[in-house]
């Protein structure tokens, strides 16, 4: 057995509210990794409505690894709703022409950077991630968090803004999990391990390298 078909738009028979993530992405700047899946209360093409202000001319992306679960409702702010900070006022006269069209001649909006979000990261429900931030492989974000800046590998944050939680194990733990990166093997050996994916003896799969 090899597992699912990653290939598949619908992997539950006769579900159609989880999909895997990378089958109905249409957009080429939402860049999604193999058996990511999405979970919506009502229609999955829901996904790309969340990823907010995620214009074209801007050419920031969201990058998702791989085996990573992404609740309904989650929402990423891209770069487009930035305004200028620095500025006597945040107004945007240019957008709106007809005299005000130079309002931004040599200045430009902030950028952040692209959101990556590393590999078996779980989002829960109506989370929102803003431009920018990194989240490590292994984390975890609590429903209603809003993300703020960077989340390292394998810990738990939450709040409103997030903060660390906990880590979910030791940093000898950690460091072997980025080490073995299981993500990363063949879909042959993931399924023959996981027994051992779904316990927590890292000794066992250290034996498997």
């Amino acid at each position: 057995m090899t597992g699912p078909d990653n290939n598949l738009k619908f992997p539950l028979a006769n579900y159609d509210r989880l999909c895997f993530l990378k089958n109905i992405v249409k957009n080429p700047n939402i860049i999604v990794g193999d058996y990511t899946y999405y979970d919506d209360f009502e229609n999955v093409e829901n996904f790309e409505k969340n990823v907010k202000y995620h214009f074209d001319f801007v050419g920031d992306k969201l990058i998702i690894g791989k085996f990573c679960m992404i609740a309904s409702d989650v929402k990423f702010i891209m770069n487009g709703a930035n305004h200028l900070t620095n500025s006597l006022t945040t107004y945007p006269f240019a957008i709106f022409g007809n005299g005000w069209e130079h309002a931004m001649d040599g200045k430009i909006y902030p950028q952040k950077g692209n959101i990556n979000i590393g590999n078996d990261v779980w989002i829960g429900y109506n989370a929102t991630i803003m431009a920018g931030v990194t989240i490590g492989d292994g984390a975890i974000i609590a429903t209603n968090s809003t993300l703020i800046k960077d989340v390292a590998p394998y810990s738990i944050v939450g709040g409103n803004p997030a903060i660390e939680i906990k880590k979910r194990f030791s940093e000898d733990t950690i460091s072997k999990l980025l080490e073995l990166k299981w993500w990363n093997w063949d879909i042959e050996k993931i399924t023959k391990n996981i027994q051992n994916l779904t316990d927590n003896k890292i000794e066992k799969l250290i034996e498997e390298m």
